[in-house]
């Protein structure tokens, strides 16, 4: 069965707090409140850990940022593994070979990427990172995703934006807009303040894949 890219996040904008069952709804399936789903779930299989790797650094992240880019993806694994989802993610021993691949590259967004040779991310633009998800058509299951960091993101935003990026490759692909849930949620469009899990995003985690019994 054949996979396609589900797609890139976006972002809803709402105002006040959410209802949980609105705050999944929008998260894992783009609904609006109240409204209805504009993409399809998606999850990876449970009976497995999904392995996640750095695939590529280029040079000009040598040094601190490289540093700092290890140790923001142990620490998001660390919190992805300790929300109590029933899905297990774990470090590859070859990352080239990952399930969710990360490529730091030398990009400043000011041009689409070309020449990396990596699926999906040659004509894209990327300012500061981006996720792509691929799933199964018909059954919403997740084969691969990929994640591309650009030189414009400020080292003090890697461990924000590295749990944000992880989360999203999920299949939680939608961000939200509101005041409400800046510096209180991952998924919050407009802040990267964010370093860990707020309640909602726990819900999430938790929701889209039900802790094992």
């Amino acid at each position: 069965m054949g996979s396609t890219l589900v797609a890139q996040p976006e972002f809803i904008e709402t105002d006040g707090l959410l209802s949980d069952d609105d705050f999944y709804r929008l998260t894992a399936c783009g609904a609006p409140p109240g409204g209805d789903c504009t993409k399809r779930f998606s999850r990876w299989p449970v009976d497995q850990a999904v392995t996640v790797g750095i695939a590529r650094m280029d040079r000009a992240f040598l040094g601190g940022k490289q540093k700092r880019a290890h140790a923001a993806l142990a620490r998001a694994l660390q919190y992805l593994n300790d929300a109590g989802m029933g899905l297990t993610l774990q470090l590859a021993a070859e990352a080239a070979q990952a399930d969710i691949r990360i490529y730091f590259i030398d990009t400043d967004g000011a041009a689409p990427i070309s020449g990396t040779g990596i699926e999906g991310v040659d004509g894209t633009t990327v300012r500061g990172a981006r996720v792509m998800v691929w799933a199964e058509r018909k059954t919403g299951r997740i084969d691969r995703a990929r994640i591309v960091f650009g030189t414009r993101l400020s080292i003090r935003q890697y461990e924000s934006a590295m749990l944000e990026e992880l989360t999203q490759s999920l299949g939680l692909l939608t961000d939200i807009r509101n005041p409400a849930y800046e510096g209180v949620s991952i998924f919050s469009e407009d802040s990267n303040a964010s370093k860990t899990f707020g309640p909602q995003d726990l819900m999430v985690l938790r929701r889209h894949y039900p802790p094992r019994e």
